[in-house]
């Protein structure tokens, strides 16, 4: 029996496919441009971006067609679902979110769909928190009430070797101040009102490290806590700091170790960390 509400997200959540599979839930891919050609996100390697960028090959990324979207909301409509919720990455760094309302006008059931002002599983928790909700029998007001209870928690840091990337896509935002000095410091950023804003400036790569636990371990504090490390191309560096936060956060229920997908390591580029705290 298909739930009553559908959930739908987009692949900057950074889902993993088991958790898509157990839950009312589809994902819209965004596409990843290399080199003039256009692949959907998940599609090509993020190795494949990485070294396009270490290279100087175009890279680029696109939002949904709108149509794609009143294509999904269809679907959903077909299988059973009587509603849909549909959540996505912050709309201050794409166009997803408009894309999903264009699609909403011609969709057969009501959608609602909602910012989630962040990305990564910065999105991927509060979509999984609707998902379980829809699961459990909510309808369309509770599953988005559930979307929006866990997004109000959630906080973001992260850590590049460069502001390069982010220059380049348009992504940098406040962190703009930044540029002047970025050979002479390791920025840490974090997500704002939706947007890419400084947080910190660090000398050394190996202190704004340490200084990127540091922050995720006082945010956390001592309650029930999910936690997601994202990386790009640094996958030791990430089993390192997610271990180390194991061992200094003994209430946290999840640490999640995830590389981003394509699109998203277009635009911050080889190298990165993050941290995504969801405190319950």
């Amino acid at each position: 029996m298909s739930a009553r509400v559908h959930v739908v997200t987009d692949s900057t959540a950074g889902l993993a496919t088991h958790e898509v599979l157990r839950h009312p839930l589809t994902v819209v891919p965004l596409q990843v441009v290399i080199g003039g050609t256009s692949y959907d996100d998940g599609a090509t390697s993020t190795d494949a971006v990485a070294e396009a960028l270490k290279t100087f090959t175009p890279v680029s990324t696109s939002r949904p067609a709108p149509q794609t979207f009143a294509d999904t909301y269809a679907a959903c409509a077909k299988d059973g679902a009587e509603s849909v919720v549909s959540i996505h990455l912050s709309g201050d760094m794409s166009g997803t979110v408009e894309a999903a309302m264009i699609g909403a006008k011609e969709s057969p059931i009501p959608v609602r769909v909602v910012d989630s002002r962040s990305l990564g599983m910065g999105l991927g928790f509060p979509v999984l928190a609707a998902a379980a909700a829809a699961a459990a029998g909510e309808d369309q007001a509770g599953v988005e009430a559930a979307a929006r209870a866990r997004m109000a928690s959630i906080s973001a840091y992260f850590y590049v070797d460069t502001l390069e990337y982010l220059r380049r896509g348009g992504r940098i935002g406040a962190a703009q101040a930044l540029l002047g000095t970025a050979l002479a410091v390791k920025p840490l950023l974090t997500i704002s009102g939706g947007r890419i804003v400084p947080l910190e400036k660090v000398r050394t790569s190996s202190r704004a490290i340490a200084r990127l636990a540091d922050i995720a371990v006082q945010r956390a504090g001592d309650t029930p806590v999910q936690l997601a490390v994202h990386h790009l191309a640094n996958l030791e560096k990430a089993q390192t700091l997610a271990d180390g936060l194991a061992d200094r956060l003994p209430a946290a229920e999840e640490i999640v170790l995830r590389e981003v997908g394509a699109v998203i390591g277009a635009h911050v580029g080889p190298g990165l960390l993050a941290v995504v705290v969801a405190p319950r």
